[in-house]
């Protein structure tokens, strides 16, 4: 039997970790610099698409509508909400109907928030509540409505006044009567606005009080939940300001709510008890106000020398994001869900990025009505006079 030879090899364990540890760190190295690159690229191109503007637009797409005298539109869960004095239907953006709802008002204001919107006859007395999926109930008073406001789970709050006192009643969703006060203007002041929370637990008075010669406002906040059962007539907190009218108050988010003064805004916050967290003091009159979930925005007549307006956005914290100085005149300024402003001049529309980049600046042939993104940075839905026109800038 021939003898068998063995070889003995000697391996290097030492080497061979020292390539693969070589190996790796050189994947890292190029998975670190592809990251980069490509975090450095979508910068780049945000910066750019952010600072880019547009002088013209394409029509993409046109849809006819046969508007009511006087109607009105709003954004509402991806579509249109257009209302006037003898009805209110929602419409898709090529025109189609989505539900309708018959009535009769002199003076129709609509207020949404979100899922649901609630149309009521300005000192008239009738309201109408409506989902995505169309009416879903009405609601009859015995006195002339004011304000009124909707949560995001259909909770209705109206303010009436007759005979110098403010009443504020509570409905459901389906119109049926829930809560009721009373503000009597002696006591606690002339009712100025009221907003009720998304959840429908919490609601804000801002109340005018020209007692002994001088001017003051009270915000008074309510809570119908559990905390507010604890409390006398469920008022949760309360704060007053010598000297400013507060004519506007709105929940921002469920937890935030802007109080708009002709001195000052407010924020305030807390999910049961809302408190005071910051306070802007402004020196000029505030001229216009707009909002959305995430900002708010102030314009006051401009300067001697400077531009005809001046504009200031706030984040929720009330930190300053845009100071922008601009002259173009306008009949409706406002803040889209893409956090971009706007700026409609009867044939003329101006858009600005958040950045003060003045994006778009254009006119059309017809009366703009409304304005809304519609996906991409260069999409938009524009309902002038009679069309939906889904428009492209370029």
């Amino acid at each position: 039997m021939a003898d068998k030879l063995y070889r003995i090899v000697k391996s290097d364990v030492t080497g061979m970790n020292e390539k693969i540890y070589r190996h790796r760190r050189k994947i890292l190295l190029w998975a670190a610099f592809v990251t980069v690159a490509l975090l450095l690229t979508l910068t780049g191109y945000y910066v750019y698409i952010q600072s880019r503007m547009y002088t013209d637009y394409e029509v993409v797409s046109t849809a006819k509508r046969k508007d009511s005298e006087a109607a009105q539109f709003a954004s509402f869960q991806g579509n249109i909400l257009r209302y006037g004095k003898d009805g209110a239907s929602c419409i898709d953006a090529q025109s189609n109907l989505v539900w309708t709802q018959a009535y009769e008002m002199q003076s129709p204001m609509a207020n949404i928030c979100q899922g649901y919107a609630a149309i009521a006859d300005e000192k008239g007395n009738k309201a109408y509540i409506m989902d995505k999926d169309g009416p879903c109930g009405q609601i009859e008073t015995h006195m002339p409505i004011h304000r009124i406001c909707v949560a995001n789970q259909g909770t209705v709050a109206i303010l009436m006044e007759q005979n110098g006192t403010g009443y504020l009643h509570i409905y459901s969703k389906r119109g049926d009567f829930l809560a009721e006060g009373e503000l009597h203007t002696k006591n606690s002041g002339y009712p100025l606005d009221i907003a009720i929370s998304q959840d429908g637990k919490k609601l804000a008075v801002s109340l005018l009080d020209l007692n002994e010669g001088k001017v003051k406002t009270t915000v008074t906040f309510y809570n119908f939940g559990s905390t507010g059962q604890n409390e006398i007539d469920n008022i949760v907190s309360q704060y007053s300001y010598e000297g400013t009218i507060i004519p506007k108050v709105e929940f921002l988010t469920n937890n935030v709510l802007a109080a708009f003064g002709d001195d000052k805004a407010i924020l305030f916050e807390g999910s049961q008890k809302p408190q005071e967290k910051q306070v802007i003091q402004v020196e000029k009159e505030i001229q216009s106000i707009f909002y959305n979930e995430a900002y708010f925005g102030l314009v006051f007549v401009g300067g001697e020398g400077k531009e005809m307006y001046e504009m200031q956005v706030y984040d929720l914290r009330g930190s300053e994001v845009l100071a922008k100085g601009f002259s173009r005149g306008y009949q409706q300024i406002g803040i889209l869900e893409n956090d971009e402003i706007y700026l409609i001049n009867d044939l003329e529309c101006t858009i600005f990025t958040l950045r003060g980049v003045e994006k778009f600046h254009g006119e059309f042939e017809k009366e703009i009505r409304k304005i809304m993104p519609a996906g991409g940075f260069r999409n938009y839905i524009f309902l002038v006079d009679g069309e939906t026109q889904q428009i492209r800038l370029k």
